[in-house]
Parts: C-alpha cells; structure tokens; sequence
C-alpha cells in the first residue's frame, strides 16, 4: 500500500512539473534586454508577428473609423481581430507561450469584440476610444515584457 502511495505522488509531481512547463512557463529565456524571451520556430515568430500587425492595423482602421463616425468600419475592424481569431493558434505554439503573456492575449482578443460590439450598437464614440485606449495598454503592456526569439526547429 505505501508503494503505491508514493508512486501516485511520484506521477502527481510529474503531471504537476508538465503542466507547469508546458502551460504556465512555457519556452522561455532571460532576454538580453531584461523583457522575457519567447523562443520560438521562425514560423512560429512569423505567425505571432502577423497576428500584432493585425492588432495595430485593426487600431489604424478603428481610429479612421472613429474619426469618419462610421461604426461599421469600427466594428468590422474590431470584429477581424476579436476571439474567433485565437482559434487559429496551433497547439503547439499554445504550449510554448508562458501564462503572462496568454493573461494579456486572451483579453485583448476579448477587448475587440467587446469594442465591435459596442460600435455595433452605434456605441458612443468616447465609450470606443476610452475601449481602446485600455485595449491598447495590453499591447503596451506586453511589449514591455516579452520579445520573440527564434530558437532550434
């Protein structure tokens, strides 16, 4: 009986250490200007870039919209980079990902479709900016902690 005791702990300790690296830690490294490295494939950078150059043009296209009071082009813009674009992330890049940044990802996604919701309803304008000035200290946020390496395939 004690045998098996100690060897449920043994595999409660190792479940427990995989589940911290693989989702909480994630692939990381001291980065050589005090942010935390991400180490990733070089397709695996490409994709992450791709998807905060779809943040900052949805912020370009929302703002323009804005400034035209057209809330169609504000939503729509919100809308392309909400949720629905997350499902889109392998698993395997889910997994290299340390839990700071997936905590600042995850609500920006959700601050985008929250933001086209409001412009959907033909929202007040300074409802939207203020939305998305909060929405934008995520992105502030994490690009004051985290830069993305590429490591070995």
């Amino acid at each position: 009986m004690r045998i098996l005791q100690v060897a449920l702990l043994v595999s409660w300790l190792v479940i427990g250490g995989l589940v911290y690296l693989f989702f909480f830690k994630g692939s990381v490294a001291e980065g050589s200007d005090g942010r935390t490295a991400i180490v990733l494939t070089q397709g695996e950078r490409d994709f992450v870039l791709t998807e905060m150059r779809g943040f900052l043009n949805a912020v370009q296209q929302i703002i323009e919209g804005l400034d035209e009071k057209d809330m169609k082009k504000v939503k729509e813009a919100a809308h392309e980079v909400g949720m629905a674009n997350m499902a889109e992330v392998p698993g395997s890049l889910m997994r290299k990902l340390p839990m700071g940044f997936k905590q600042m990802g995850h609500p920006t996604h959700a601050a985008f479709d929250e933001l086209a919701a409001e412009a959907a309803d033909m929202g007040e304008r300074d409802k939207i900016i203020n939305q998305l000035a909060t929405l934008m200290q995520n992105c502030v946020a994490c690009h004051n902690s985290y830069r993305l390496e590429v490591g070995k395939e």
